[in-house]
């Protein structure tokens, strides 16, 4: 199914014309550690499919689907026999859309949907990605990719609407639920742009209006995540692509994504992604 493998770093091959690619696969193959600038999206459709990604293993059923975002260092399992939907749209093209960073957030570093944690959306996403299926594999059907894009913007708002949804039943706030839902989305859009500056809790609470503590519980029920957490998922992020460049130190690197030395750098992307920021770039030179 890796069509292109250079080392660790998947080029993903897409269809004609267009950002996105697709595999309705039923290899009895497994991949290996991998990466990618794409978002991959996989469903089994027959039997299991087994997911190695951020420290975990992810055993996932049929109907059980995983969205892993870009720059995740991930290994794909299969069984002897079984199919599978494998869906890698390149997102980077929807970046110019004021709520979607905030929206991507959410999946970051991935996310794994199923009927029993998401009831409320699991069966609409399921349908949707074998809607994209079909439309992919439709090669004579016209305007395609905006179909399958409008498809995937779709599973991008439910995930959220529901996020939002759930952090509000949990506080008691419904009522304020579409207002709180735009402010932490600006929130989010608001680290992703400065993560590289010196963020604290003190000061974006304070910026947003709310009470510290306030501002921590809704906070991590929003992103699933503590603040400094997340901050630290955005500066590693922006670091993982800026490590692609193979001239660049990785001391200028660390100091340009907000860590205030070598040594926390390291240990922090370490702990996000697994490896060094060295093994890291190697993995892509290799």
């Amino acid at each position: 199914m890796i069509e292109s493998l250079n080392g660790f770093f998947e080029t993903v091959n897409y269809k004609q014309s267009t950002s996105i690619k697709l595999y309705d696969n039923n290899e009895y193959e497994n991949y290996p550690p991998h990466w990618h600038t794409t978002m991959e999206i996989i469903m089994p459709t027959e039997n299991i499919y087994t997911v190695e990604c951020n420290n975990q293993t992810i055993v996932l059923r049929e109907g059980d689907i995983i969205l892993i975002c870009p720059c995740c260092i991930h290994t794909l399992l299969a069984p002897p026999t079984g199919r599978r939907i494998i869906f890698q749209p390149e997102t980077s093209s929807l970046r110019f859309m004021k709520d979607i960073e905030p929206l991507l957030n959410i999946i970051s570093p991935l996310l794994i949907i199923t009927p029993e944690d998401y009831p409320a959306i699991h069966e609409t996403i399921r349908k949707l990605l074998i809607e994209i299926k079909e439309e992919y594999l439709n090669a004579a059907f016209s305007f395609s990719e905006v179909i399958i894009y409008s498809k995937l913007l779709e599973i991008i708002t439910l995930i959220g609407r529901n996020q939002t949804s759930h952090a509000g039943n949990q506080s008691g706030i419904i009522a304020q639920q579409k207002e709180y839902m735009e402010k932490f989305l600006s929130i989010c859009d608001y680290i992703e742009a400065h993560c590289s500056e010196d963020l604290t809790l003190d000061a974006v609470s304070d910026l947003y209006g709310f009470s510290k503590f306030y501002f921590s519980r809704l906070f991590k029920q929003f992103t699933k995540v503590s603040f400094y957490k997340y901050v630290n998922q955005k500066r590693i992020a922006k670091a993982a692509e800026l490590l692609i460049e193979p001239k660049r130190p990785i001391t200028d690197i660390a100091l340009s994504c907000g860590f205030s030395s070598l040594s926390s750098f390291i240990r922090m992307f370490k702990i996000i992604k697994g490896c060094t920021p060295t093994e890291f770039r190697n993995l892509y030179r290799l």
